[in-house]
């Protein structure tokens, strides 16, 4: 199990004033060399945050896994096969949102992606992962279109309120991550993750290999610095039960 750190609000914050701090790229080579195993980044058409150039950077500064999360567009195609990332994770986006709400709606997308998505990563090295919630259903076809990995979308679980809720959110990533394993695919989480809600993920659900994590990450370095909360999520992870 290996931590990727989401730098988008890094860059939220340097486009709040317009100027070229506190840099996305500066920001991955602390939380790599505090013991991160990569970097997230999430470029969107907007381009509200991450911008074109920062992807190039970020190509260039990070020494582990780049995975590149992005709509499934021709514009963010090129763009991924030209930057050649470890990883691209295929997401649904909303121009109205203000972050990704939910998984990938499998079956609505499912003939594009065979049609026109998969084939275009043919002949490169660039793996291909899916951002989807735990519904037998869509990981079923995840696994049909070929796909090498999911990310399981941990927002549902991350919102919930009571104690019964949680438990039941734990327990469907839980059968998703089973299942996505036996059918093959490589097993990733992400979404609303926290120093609170970590522990109980990274012990419940079975197959966890990346483990996605900004916002929060990003928002407890106000209080911690960087390197610490790194460090922070990083105990978690390697103090889990499994």
């Amino acid at each position: 199990m290996q931590l990727l750190v989401n730098v988008d609000h890094i860059a939220t914050l340097r486009n709040a004033r317009g100027e070229g701090y506190p840099d996305p790229a500066e920001a991955a080579k602390v939380c790599e060399q505090a013991g991160a195993s990569g970097i997230v980044f999430h470029l969107r058409k907007d381009r509200r945050h991450i911008k074109t150039e920062d992807v190039y950077r970020l190509k260039e500064t990070v020494k582990g896994d780049l995975d590149f999360e992005m709509a499934a567009t021709d514009e963010m195609l090129a763009i991924s096969k030209d930057v050649n990332p470890e990883l691209v994770t295929l997401v649904p986006e909303s121009r109205e949102e203000l972050t990704t709400e939910g998984g990938l709606d499998m079956e609505t997308v499912f003939e594009d992606f065979r049609d026109r998505v998969f084939p275009a990563y043919a002949n490169t090295d660039i793996a291909i992962s899916l951002f989807v919630d735990p519904k037998e259903k869509d990981i079923e076809l995840a696994a049909k279109l070929g796909s090498d990995a999911i990310e399981l979308h941990t927002g549902t679980y991350a919102n919930a309120t009571t104690e019964s809720d949680k438990e039941t959110e734990l327990q469907r990533l839980k059968e998703g991550a089973e299942l996505a394993h036996t059918l093959g695919m490589k097993v990733n989480a992400g979404h609303g993750l926290n120093l609170q809600n970590l522990p109980p993920l990274v012990n419940t659900v079975p197959h966890l290999n990346d483990i996605s994590i900004g916002h929060a990450l990003i928002s407890s370095a106000l209080f911690y610095g960087l390197d610490e909360t790194v460090k922070k999520f990083l105990t978690i992870i390697n103090n889990t039960n499994k």
